[in-house]
């Protein structure tokens, strides 16, 4: 007997030193073409952190040094792939430049991160890691 799980993902959010917040321009559905949080899945043998990174370098090409949990991010329906459990993490950088790799159509810093549709829970795992650097 199989035994059915959630999939485990990782989500990080990513200021730089004027406070932009780091989007990727979705390229795969769900979600195509719209703006998400550099992430992924996590891949077997991989820690979540480490995952983090991974992926973090392969949709931006910036590299996170330190990481802060912000949240565990776990509804059901959060992805219309199927069950999949979002560890989000945030880090700060300087003002790197980055370029869109994986499945990412483009990778920028935007300061109109507000105005924008997130794509999954997004706005909300931003939401959090804001509380937590005022806290």
């Amino acid at each position: 007997m199989a035994i059915e799980t959630p999939l485990l993902a990782t989500d990080c959010v990513v200021f730089d030193g004027a406070g932009r917040l780091l989007l990727i321009e979705r390229l795969n559905e769900p979600h195509a073409g719209r703006f998400a949080l550099p992430g992924g899945f996590v891949e077997i043998g991989e820690s979540v952190e480490a995952a983090c990174r991974r992926e973090l370098a392969e949709e931006t090409g910036i590299a996170a040094e330190g990481l802060t949990l912000v949240g565990v991010y776990s509804d059901p329906a959060r992805d219309p792939r199927g069950h999949v459990v979002s560890i989000a993490f945030l880090t700060r950088v300087g003002h790197p430049e980055p370029a869109a790799g994986s499945d990412a159509r483009a990778a920028q810093f935007r300061a109109d991160w507000r105005d924008l549709p997130l794509a999954f829970d997004h706005g909300r795992i931003v939401a959090d890691a804001m509380k937590l650097m005022m806290a």
